[in-house]
């Protein structure tokens, strides 16, 4: 054989066996990571870029990506809105104003959950109780990140965006108020 042609198939073969490493890789990377090493001693401020299209929330110390987390953003009719924000507070231990679940007085079982409060009317012997919204982190009126044991990688929130709890800690930790966050596709 010509050793050009020898050559060009030996590229050939090292190009293939280096795309199928790639590969590997990426799909090996976790698909929640936080450095919190350089979330802490990198300079800049912190951001985070959240996108819709991956269902990632991506943590930004400066230029340096530090965390990425799955979310679940808004589903239909609740979308998260596209745009340009800033933490604007943070509660540890929130409680929805608007969903959650209307709970017997006296048993204190759920009577009826998955309640709108603007739709569904209280009944009688029952108080509201919101849905967990712990490590809240508020970026756009009622809308922010949040801890939730239910993350599907598909929009399926009433319009914030929920987290894995390790994720939203984290999230939590890291963001101070007036982080700038920016909402795409």
């Amino acid at each position: 054989m010509h050793p050009i042609r020898q050559y060009r198939q030996y590229l050939t073969a090292l190009a293939m066996c280096l795309a199928g490493l790639m590969a590997t890789a990426a799909s090996a990377a976790p698909e929640n990571w936080f450095d919190e090493a350089a979330a802490a001693n990198s300079s800049g401020a912190a951001s985070i870029r959240v996108s819709l299209g991956e269902q990632r929330a991506y943590f930004y110390k400066g230029k340096k990506l530090v965390g990425v987390s799955r979310i679940s953003s808004g589903k239909a009719g609740y979308r998260t809105p596209k745009g340009h924000y800033k933490v604007r507070g943070k509660k540890l231990k929130h409680r929805s104003t608007l969903y959650g679940s209307y709970v017997d007085r006296n048993t204190h079982r759920v009577v009826r959950a998955d309640v709108d409060t603007r739709k569904h009317r209280r009944p009688p012997g029952t108080y509201y109780r919101g849905a967990k919204m712990d490590y809240f982190i508020r970026f756009n009126g009622g809308i922010g990140f949040h801890a939730s044991g239910n993350v599907p990688s598909y929009p399926a929130s009433h319009g914030c965006v929920r987290m894995p709890r390790h994720m939203a800690q984290k999230f939590y930790r890291y963001a101070p108020v007036g982080t700038p966050v920016i909402v795409t596709n």
